[in-house]
């Protein structure tokens, strides 16, 4: 027997999302979440005009995770070696306030975060897909990289997502959170209600 295709409006949506309980637990307690942007929440790549301009490709359903994040009190930061119009545009759109722009010794950046949120390291998870990322992820109680990082990245992180990064591996982490910190199905509920 097939399932019906559309199922009657007064009926509760499920998550169907599954994280292995091992990781949810070490995610648990996570009260701010660091990304850095090139390779995590674009694809890596630089795009240059004859003028000189970088350009950068956001994925939206990044995006709108990063919104959930704040929506369930988790606060996202930004740790980025880069610096360009496009990109603290792109933040503001998100309603980022924390970021560190053009910031190679990523580790002194994040405590400063960590001292303005009132925090520390065990309330903290790291999302990057290089070496400048590995001070912070080594730190955070959680860390996760994108499934395009650097072997050595990857080898570090405690989860390393289904997908590249720029195309939806920040959601899969924000995802993880979410879950983790018990608000994804209600979060989830507000869209399917």
């Amino acid at each position: 027997m097939t399932p019906p295709l559309f199922t009657s409006c007064n009926t509760l949506h499920l998550p169907a999302l599954d994280f292995p309980p091992e990781l949810l637990l070490k995610a648990q307690g996570v009260r701010v979440a660091f990304f850095d942007i090139d390779g995590v929440l674009t694809d890596g790549g630089l795009y240059v005009s004859e003028h000189g301009e970088t350009l950068k490709r956001f994925n939206t359903l990044d995006g709108h995770g990063l919104k959930l994040l704040q929506k369930a009190g988790i606060t996202p930061a930004v740790i980025t070696g880069r610096d360009s119009p496009a990109l603290r545009a792109r933040l503001q759109a998100l309603g980022i306030t924390h970021a560190h722009f053009g910031t190679e010794d990523k580790r002194p950046a994040a405590e400063i975060t960590l001292q303005a949120l009132g925090l520390g390291w065990p309330q903290a998870a790291a999302m990057g897909d290089d070496w400048p990322d590995l001070p912070v992820m080594r730190r955070a109680a959680f860390s996760c990289a994108p499934a395009n990082a650097h072997v050595e990245v990857k080898a570090l992180a405690n989860y390393t997502t289904r997908y590249a990064g720029g195309f939806g591996a920040a959601r899969d982490f924000c995802d993880l959170l979410l879950v983790a910190s018990g608000r994804y199905a209600d979060l989830l509920q507000e869209f399917t209600a």
